[in-house]
């Protein structure tokens, strides 16, 4: 066999997924045709394009889980795909941990089988048969994928997939039908990664994720022998997790060896020659056909003006990628003037059935400043921000600012559209004054122009919904927006230009979301909510991971050292009288004697939440004695290092009010 046969044979065996003029069309038309590719074991691939381009319908049929397509499909023999969808099915009534457990079932059948060849091997004489030699084939390819699952402790394996989605030990024996669907998500997620297939097929897995659990995954994929097909709209994500990236157009798919953003950079210096040889084309199609138009009537020169005419008939054109001029085109009106402060909320306290959500939770934003709230899914968020809406009853106090105009976007804002309205109709209905003469070229403004005012809600994807609820907002000028998670459903380009808007926005932003590479950049600092408290950091999303990523468990614990000091809550700057500031400057040095002494406290509690953090997640999950000692050990070592926390962070705040 020559070297280019051996290299044939080595790249066949390597393929995973062949696609030969593959294609797909719904309602007459194509969502891509015509298609070609390849797909390896080594492959980490990003799958984008805009809403509706289809990515999320060739993962269904690249997983077995639609049809319909024309061409040719191939997924290698053996081949286990791992799909993740946006939506799913659960077991309601399992256990948490008894449905990762069922990631395991192909170990046991196999092991089982495994058991049962041998046995016939050993037991049978017809050693030259075809069905002797077929036993040993099927041993070794047994043999081969227990080898690529590996020997696994299923109870530890369990455990540590679990703990890094977030979930606790308590969790593990709650039902199912017990948790929300995003949580639901992440036992579907845990199975998948379990199981350790030859290919992930994952539809937007960070959708449910919090910060946290996301850089978790992060890691886990980055050290997994799977290859990947990764459909997200976290450009971050895909970059730490990609290096080829599949761009859904115009019914193609552009394949680049890069990750996306290389490929953004790249595809940028294309559409830039692409325009200049487009207009250098037309320049040169005008010239000719104003030659064309001089020469036809003149005898001499028809045979010229001819050959003109076939050469531009022959000429192949250069067509503009239409998908790349089409954006969202968002500026909010300018906020009317509110008081110094738009949100002051001090002592929250919230619980559904006896059961506490959040306690002592403080938040505080000025007039034109831009918060994000950061926390573990289940936290209360959301909660949070329908508390601070007045649609949420609570305990603790909220006061309300001077001159507040407030508009919320919530999680399910897209749902709450009425489907049986038409577009135009929705803004009709909310758009008051001036704004009525603007309604048009408003839905515009947000790529809903001609027929498209008229569709129903009913047919709209989930892009054209989120677009159509935030064009929505903008029908009322506003000096308090209030965003939970505001780019579900949105490309990379539309996130990309609100971002820029609310960058733009002269009025008070909070804003809940689990995209680092939206927060990034546009708020002044975060808050983050925890069940006991919330703690504040000045900078934006990168500076709090920084932070984070120095933590010693997997909930956000601050790790203290002498260059960075946990930033104490914000609260009213209030003018204090000389007097006062005579009395705070004579304790001053007793103040940061107390600090000094408490950082190193801190400091040392932390290691020793570390240690105990280290220890707990090597240990034999079946020990339940050992299990309960360190889980109490690190309970009360967390209480104390919140205990120090409150009062390093009361020394702070009377250190701050003294200068």
């Amino acid at each position: 066999m020559n070297q280019s046969a051996r290299y044939q044979r080595a790249l066949f065996i390597c393929v995973m997924i062949q696609l030969e003029n593959f294609g797909v069309s719904f309602g007459g038309r194509d969502l891509y045709k015509d298609i070609n590719l390849l797909i390896t074991i080594n492959d980490r691939l990003g799958l984008v394009g805009i809403n509706g381009s289809g990515k999320s319908t060739l993962l269904k049929i690249m997983a077995g889980a639609q049809t319909g397509h024309s061409g040719r499909l191939h997924v290698g023999k053996d081949t286990k795909l791992g799909y993740l969808p946006q939506e799913m099915a659960h077991a309601e009534n399992e256990t948490v941990e008894n449905e990762a457990k069922k990631a395991f079932a192909e170990i046991n059948a196999l092991n089982e089988r495994q058991q049962t060849v041998t046995h016939l091997l050993e037991t049978r004489t017809d050693y030259q048969s075809h069905a002797y030699s077929a036993l040993i084939e099927e041993l070794t390819s047994i043999n081969d994928r227990l080898d690529v699952l590996g020997e696994q402790d299923i109870e530890q394996s369990v455990a540590k997939v679990l703990f890094g989605l977030g979930f606790t030990l308590a969790d593990f024996s709650r039902k199912m039908n017990e948790f929300s669907g995003g949580w639901k998500m992440r036992v579907e997620l845990a199975k998948i990664l379990l199981a350790k297939p030859d290919i992930l097929l994952l539809d937007e897995p960070t959708n449910h994720l919090d910060i946290d659990s996301i850089e978790w995954l992060e890691n886990f994929l980055k050290n997994s022998r799977s290859g990947i097909i990764l459909i997200s709209h976290d450009r971050q994500f895909l970059d730490n997790i990609t290096s080829r990236t599949l761009d859904i157009r115009g019914g193609k798919i552009l394949d680049y060896k890069l990750n996306y953003s290389k490929y953004e950079e790249q595809r940028d210096r294309e559409l830039q020659i692409q325009a200049e040889t487009h207009k250098n084309q037309q320049k040169f199609i005008a010239d000719t056909e104003k030659l064309i138009d001089k020469f036809r009537a003149k005898q001499s020169k028809a045979a010229f003006a001819q050959s003109l005419i076939k050469k531009l008939d022959r000429l192949e054109k250069v067509e503009l990628d239409n998908d790349e001029s089409v954006a969202l085109n968002i500026k909010f009106p300018p906020a009317p003037r509110s008081g110094k402060f738009t949100v002051n909320a001090s002592g929250l306290s919230k619980s559904y059935d006896g059961k506490s959500i959040f306690k002592n939770v403080d938040i505080l934003i000025g007039r034109g400043e831009k918060v994000a709230v950061i926390g573990k899914n289940g936290v209360g968020k959301s909660t949070l921000v329908r508390i601070i809406t007045g649609s949420e009853p609570y305990d603790g106090i909220v006061e309300p600012g001077h001159n507040i105009h407030m508009s919320y976007f919530a999680q399910d804002e897209a749902d709450k559209l009425d489907k049986t309205a038409k577009v135009f109709d929705i803004v009709d209905r909310e758009g008051v004054g001036e704004i009525r003469k603007q309604l048009r070229g408003l839905l515009g403004a947000f790529l809903f122009s001609g027929d498209d005012v008229n569709k129903k809600v009913s047919v709209l994807s989930g892009g054209e919904k989120t677009r159509l609820a935030l064009c929505r907002m903008l029908l009322t000028p506003t000096n308090l927006l209030i965003l939970d998670e505001p780019t579900n459903h949105l490309d990379m380009k539309s996130k990309d230009v609100l971002k820029q808007a609310l960058q733009a926005y002269d009025g008070s932003l909070l804003v809940i979301s689990h995209d680092r590479e939206f927060l990034h950049g546009l708020t002044d600092r975060i808050v983050e909510l925890t069940a006991e408290r919330t703690k504040e950091y000045i900078g934006d999303i990168y500076d709090f991971l920084k932070e984070r990523q120095a933590a010693t468990i997997a909930s956000y614990e601050y790790k203290g050292t002498n260059t960075e000091k946990p930033i104490a809550r914000q609260r009213v700057t209030l003018e204090v009288s000389n007097e006062e500031k005579k009395r705070l400057e004579k304790e001053r040095k007793k103040l940061e004697s107390e600090s000094g002494k408490l950082e190193g406290w801190i400091e040392a509690a932390e290691k020793s939440i570390a240690d105990l953090s280290d220890e707990l997640q090597a240990a034999d999950y079946r020990n339940g004695e050992l299990m309960r000692d360190l889980t109490a050990k690190l309970d009360s070592k967390k209480m104390e290092l919140e205990n120090l926390m409150v009062r390093w962070e009361e020394a702070q705040l009377k250190l701050s009010a003294s200068t």
